[in-house]
């Protein structure tokens, strides 16, 4: 990972096999080192974007903007290599960013946590630097869905402000800038277009209430929830039983809120105004039941606003018990290959599909018909569900990044064995096993595994010619997983 401040750096991620890397896409980076003049950014920073492959015009950009201080920051520099959130940006066309500043060690987060300290304009100019590296023009006016933990909410909450017409929505996570603004601490931002417009979802940690450090995160996001609701903003608040500051499982309720709003408000043709939400579902702040907007009694500007069924239903269980059900197994993994190396060992490398409800625990390596391995090898979950990449307290991997690959050491010589992989989701489902893979017949460079295609971007075109419409859900288009 490059961490050299030159004006601007790119690192585009060049991976063994070209249709791989078409596959699974290429991230690009940039950088600008801390400025001393006034009113632009005083910490270095680092935007790494990952680009889908099939080099389609691109729809939008996903960001995951972690929060304050160095820890966070270190947390930020794998926000672009996480699997799950690539599928989202691949489901919909978008590039997925992690910007990751270079905050000293009790320096004042406010120097970039508020936007218009300079991180605003230095966000502006990465996207622009980057539309020209990646040679994706779209993406100086592509909208936004905006990410935040922490600093990275009370930046989010601000550039939905300033930007309400470029804002796909919000996932606020322990943070809001809204409470400091109310006391007068920071100047209240000037609001851009209506309140109504964005889909917004608070999500702080129950554990945050009462704590002794982290309760301004809670307070702000349940005085935020009432002010705007009142307004009749499309906001929601989804507190999270299991956690204090750390991200925890919140991913499992914020892909599929991203995944409707990018359905519903991205429009036919990229550039045009984005769309409005339809009739929402709703639930009483507080509870647990939920039910369509026409049906729900009582004063709607006092209830949770959720954007359809599918959220609504994942929404009543997060917030009950912090977990949300995958009954459904992961797809098999793919493109299986073994070769000798010069240890005389079997490495196995393959490629897989993430699972959209709850990602990748892990891969059970089978030979001849028995497992024999694991990768990882042990599965441990410290913030969250166990995945594949680790998960950290911020909601990115964890460094370093784990590869699809694994040796086999115990061989005897001269023998041929069958191999076959199997992928395990993040509930512990498990997929059926790979077709069977044998030694290449000769030692052949082995290719970095990449994430396949999902089955929503191969199946594109015949979607298209078929009349299924592009912004229809998952569900529509794949009513039943693949095995």
């Amino acid at each position: 990972m490059i961490r050299r401040f030159s004006a601007i750096t790119v690192l585009a991620c060049v991976f063994l096999a070209a249709a791989d890397l078409r596959a699974a896409g290429t991230i690009y980076e940039v950088s600008y080192p801390p400025s001393t003049k006034e009113g632009e950014l005083q910490f270095g920073v680092v935007y790494r974007l990952w680009v889908p492959g099939q080099d389609k015009r691109l729809r939008g950009v996903i960001v995951h903007q972690h929060g304050c201080g160095t820890g966070a920051c270190k947390g930020g520099e794998t926000a672009a290599d996480d699997l799950h959130w690539q599928a989202l940006a691949d489901k919909w066309d978008c590039a997925l960013l992690g910007p990751s500043y270079q905050q000293p060690e009790g320096a004042n987060c406010r120097l970039w946590c508020d936007p218009r300290n300079g991180s605003g304009q230095a966000f502006l100019k990465a996207l622009d630097d980057l539309a020209k590296k990646s040679e994706h023009p779209e993406l100086r006016e592509a909208p936004w869905c905006l990410w935040g933990h922490s600093g990275g909410a009370f930046w989010a909450s601000i550039m939905e402000c300033l930007h309400t017409d470029r804002v796909v929505a919000v996932w606020l996570r322990s943070g809001t800038a809204y409470g400091y603004w109310e006391k007068g601490e920071i100047p209240e931002p000037k609001r851009s277009n209506r309140i109504e417009l964005t889909p917004i979802m608070l999500n702080p940690g129950a554990k945050e209430k009462d704590h002794e450090r982290f309760k301004n995160a809670w307070d702000g996001s349940m005085a935020m929830f009432k002010a705007y609701r009142k307004e009749g903003a499309l906001i929601g608040f989804a507190p999270d039983p299991n956690t204090a500051h750390e991200c925890g499982d919140s991913r499992y309720l914020a892909i599929p809120f991203f995944d409707a709003c990018l359905k519903s408000r991205l429009p036919a043709f990229p550039g045009d105004r984005l769309l409005e939400m339809p009739s929402p579902w709703l639930a009483s702040l507080g509870g647990t039941k939920v039910a369509p907007a026409k049906e729900f009694e009582g004063d709607s500007g006092q209830m949770v606003w959720l954007p359809g069924e599918r959220v609504a239903k994942i929404w009543e269980q997060y917030v009950a018990n912090g977990k949300v059900d995958d009954t459904t197994p992961p797809s098999a993994p793919r493109d299986v290959a073994v070769v000798k190396n010069a240890q005389e060992q079997m490495e196995l490398t393959w490629s897989a599909e993430v699972d959209f409800e709850s990602g990748l625990q892990a891969f059970e390596i089978h030979r001849d018909g028995l497992p024999i391995g694991r990768v990882p090898k042990e599965s441990k979950g410290k913030f969250g569900r166990p995945l594949f990449q680790g998960l950290s307290y911020h909601d990115t991997p964890e460094a370093p990044l784990a590869e699809m690959k694994f040796i086999d050491a115990d061989i005897a010589p001269d023998k041929k064995y069958e191999y076959r992989v199997v992928a395990i989701n993040g509930t512990g489902l498990k997929s059926g096993p790979s077709e069977v893979a044998k030694e290449a017949a000769a030692r052949a460079e082995v290719v970095q595994p990449q994430l396949a295609p999902t089955r929503e971007r191969a199946d594109y075109a015949r979607n298209a010619t078929e009349g299924v419409p592009y912004n229809s859900s998952i569900e529509e288009r794949y009513p039943k997983k693949l095995p």
